[in-house]
C-alpha cells in the first residue's frame, strides 16, 4: 500500500461559474480593486474590497476581505483555491472563505475578456413546489 495519490485540482474558467457553486479553483487577473465601507456594527476593523477579476472567458466581481485585500492588487495574477459563488442582490460574487486560499502567482499570458461581466447578470430565485 503506497501513499494515496493526490488528486490534481480541476480549474474552472470564469464563464463556467454558476450561482451557489462551491469548491472552485480559478486563475484570474485582477482588473480593478475598489474599497468598500461595510455598513452596520460589523465594521470594526473589517476591510472589504470589490475586485473585478477575470480570465480569457469573462469577468466577475470578487469580494476580498481583510488580509485578502492586500493580495488583490491591480494587474496581479492570483490563483483562487476552494472559492465559492455568493449571491448579492441577485448577482454572482466570487469569494474565498477561511476554507480556501489565495495565492499570488506568475503573471498569466491571457488577456481578460472585458466585455463579459458575469456579475452584471441578475438571477432570480424561483421556488419549485412539487405536487
Amino acid at each position: 500500500m503506497g501513499e494515496p495519490k493526490k488528486q490534481q485540482p480541476v480549474f474552472t474558467k470564469v464563464d463556467q461559474l454558476r450561482p451557489m457553486a462551491t469548491g472552485l479553483n480559478l486563475t484570474v487577473k485582477v482588473d480593478s480593486t475598489k474599497m468598500v465601507v461595510p455598513r452596520g456594527n460589523q465594521s470594526r476593523q473589517m476591510r472589504l474590497a470589490e475586485c473585478l477579476v477575470g480570465d480569457e472567458t469573462g469577468m466577475i466581481i470578487f469580494t476580498a476581505r481583510n488580509d485578502q485585500v492586500d493580495m488583490m492588487k491591480e494587474g496581479a495574477t492570483v490563483i483562487l483555491r476552494n472559492a465559492k459563488i455568493d449571491m448579492f442582490k441577485g448577482s454572482m460574487r466570487l469569494a474565498v472563505d477561511r476554507w480556501g486560499r489565495i495565492e499570488v502567482t506568475e503573471p498569466a499570458s491571457f488577456s481578460v475578456k472585458e466585455d463579459s461581466n458575469l456579475s452584471l447578470i441578475e438571477f432570480e430565485q424561483v421556488t419549485v413546489v412539487e405536487q
